[in-house]
């Protein structure tokens, strides 16, 4: 009867163990979604803003959908010639694990040819 009390006990605690694990497993899985979502979202902003990158000398958007919110600004330093750029987007996803997330990318315009020459990626 003994015996059967300690196995008992010990398949409770074993049970706890278990639950604990999954219970940190699934905040780890969360906080992974809301980054890649943070991040997806800042690229998405990059690109709305860089719409019509040819055409205008600065543009800024922003949107938002069931996953977040996303924000994109464009500015050429120049508008003769080979025109330097930059674009700017940003992302915060939406949910339970709130994640922010930027996208830095610069390059230049030469006649229709657009050339990114650096992208950065920061995460908050």
């Amino acid at each position: 009867m003994i015996l059967a009390l300690v196995l008992a006990i010990l398949y409770f605690a074993l049970i706890e163990l278990l639950l604990i694990d999954a219970s940190r497993e699934l905040g780890e899985a969360r906080r992974f979604r809301a980054r890649i979502i943070a991040l997806t979202l800042a690229e998405n902003g990059a690109e709305l803003a860089a719409r019509q990158m040819i055409t205008r000398a600065s543009t800024t958007a922003d949107a938002e959908n069931a996953q977040g919110t996303m924000t994109g600004e464009m500015r050429k330093t120049s508008s003769l010639g080979v025109q330097p750029f930059t674009i700017i987007g940003t992302g915060e996803s939406s949910g339970q694990q709130v994640s922010q997330s930027k996208v830095t990318l610069t390059g230049h315009i030469d006649g229709l040819r657009v050339t990114i020459e650096f992208a950065q990626h920061t995460h908050d």
